[in-house]
């Protein structure tokens, strides 16, 4: 009882009464005195050993949060929004360069709309998202990091596959396969369209860059595309249209004044200095 006392800075009288407070609280005995001497009950002992890993955590609370949050990378995890095309393209290689790094992060990812990515990130659900904008709200901060060409992608055999350059009036006359129009590219190329005062007729709208490629591929139409997207086995023809579109930007996108946990500071460090190739290719036929 004195080494308690002296250790709370508390009188005996006090140490005494907190202990039959929390006798009353738990309604049972906790201790038994033998003369000058006070034992644990049985209950007392249960209590202790319950209490011990408690009282042993907390006495080491304030080491275990420093470690965390100034900079132990030994575990935690990220959690990150990204669209479908940024989760097939662009997510894989960051992943695996950050888990080679820090195998003892988690990394989660969510497959999220552009619509529903920023409403996590200003709810604080993720920590930030990777991505395209074009349009960057008051709120949200666009960092971009890369960069890719755009392409009019065509099946082998078209009429336009042959062309050194192909010119915007030149791609009027054929329907084309367009994402949503709820989604940044369909409101990108319109734009364009629209600056260029050439009509441009869209055949079929479906999500997914993928999905779209195998529909070029069986000659539903032609696609305005990023370059993000164009692999070497790809069964298309595709023609750099920089000279009209502009390059598409990927980066990080979070609120600003957003405070990031080191996890996802690490996360932002391996983004910034991954080497990806920005997608300048030229016009080529692939697989033919």
């Amino acid at each position: 009882m004195t080494d308690a006392a002296e250790q709370l800075y508390l009188s005996q009288p006090a140490i005494s009464l907190q202990i039959r407070a929390l006798e009353r609280e738990l309604d049972t005995v906790l201790f038994e005195r033998h003369g000058p001497r006070i034992n644990l009950t049985r209950e007392g002992q249960e209590l202790f050993e319950m209490a011990r890993p408690l009282v042993a955590g907390l006495e080491s609370l304030n080491t275990r949060f420093n470690r965390r949050m100034k900079g132990d990378l030994d575990s935690g995890e990220v959690i990150i929004a990204a669209g479908e095309s940024t989760i097939i393209y662009l997510m894989p290689q960051l992943v695996q360069l950050f888990r080679e790094k820090y195998p003892n992060i988690h990394v989660q990812l969510r497959n999220v709309t552009g619509r529903d990515g920023l409403a996590m990130i200003r709810d604080d659900e993720v920590d930030f998202a990777v991505g395209s904008m074009l349009d960057v709200p008051s709120d949200i901060n666009y960092q971009p990091v890369y960069s890719f060409e755009p392409a009019l992608i065509m099946p082998i055999g078209h009429p336009l596959a042959d062309s050194e350059r192909v010119a915007i009036e030149d791609i009027a006359p054929y329907g084309l396969i367009l994402p949503p129009r709820r989604l940044t590219t369909w409101r990108m190329v319109d734009r364009v369209f629209q600056q260029h005062q050439v009509p441009f007729n869209v055949t079929l709208e479906v999500g997914g860059w993928e999905v779209i490629k195998r529909y070029v591929e069986l000659d539903f139409g032609i696609s305005i595309v990023t370059g993000i997207c164009l692999r070497d086995d790809d069964k298309l023809v595709a023609k750099n249209m920089s000279d009209y579109f502009p390059k598409r930007s990927y980066g990080t996108v979070m609120r600003r004044g957003k405070y990031l946990s080191p996890q996802a500071r690490a996360f932002l460090e391996v983004t910034e200095e991954a080497s990806l190739a920005d997608s300048t290719w030229s016009s080529q036929q692939k697989n033919d």
